[in-house]
């Protein structure tokens, strides 16, 4: 059996297209680095989107782990400035609200939940047959893990916390295998100020 951390990303600056991590941000990735070090992390994956990527390097400095993207961890939507912010969150409610709604990303929230499932599941097996026991941490998005939970747990399972208000910064939801263990957990964050973004 293979654990597998879902890594909320940091807190990102409040710019369209790819924003890096804010100075609050680098601070909650290098306590998340210290974390997976300490729970003895042994592959680390990461979406390519530059906040995931940033949350991601500290880990990987922190454990000695090479960062593995995956394009499938990818969020459900990412706001370009193509559209204005209140379009872009009248869209994602939606998509929360419709699970069958495609948004603009062409994808619906039952389609990236699956996206994830086959992802975390495919993930497990290569840490697994690369013979490397222990934890895997997967950086993602909090609209792709609220998705992956809904498809695996139901609606009614998922804090309605995360499904209002999204998955706080660096927040750690744990699965064994595809099984839910923990959700959205950011107790070893106690000395930093929640965030969500």
């Amino acid at each position: 059996m293979t654990v597998l951390h879902l890594v909320q990303h940091a807190e990102k600056k409040r710019e369209p297209g790819d924003p890096g991590l804010t100075e609050l941000g680098r601070r909650q990735a290098a306590a998340t680095a210290e974390w997976a070090r300490q729970a003895g992390v042994r592959a680390l994956f990461s979406s390519p989107l530059r906040r995931a990527r940033e949350t991601a390097q500290p880990i990987a400095f922190r454990t000695g782990l090479l960062v593995r993207e995956d394009v499938r961890l990818r969020e459900r939507m990412n706001w370009d400035g193509d559209q204005s912010i209140e379009e872009f969150l009248a869209q994602w409610a939606t998509a929360v609200r419709d699970r069958d709604f495609v948004t603009s990303s062409g994808e619906s929230s039952r389609d990236i939940g699956e996206r994830m499932r086959a992802c975390l599941a495919e993930l497990a097996g290569l840490a697994g047959s690369a013979g490397q026991p222990g934890p895997v941490a997967v950086v993602t998005h909090g609209g792709a893990t609220v998705d992956l939970l809904r498809t695996l747990i139901g609606d009614r399972a998922v804090p309605a916390e995360l499904m209002d208000q999204g998955v706080p910064s660096c927040a750690i939801t744990t699965l064994d295998q595809l099984s839910v263990v923990e959700i959205a957990s950011v107790s070893y964050l106690t000395s930093l100020p929640p965030s969500t973004a």
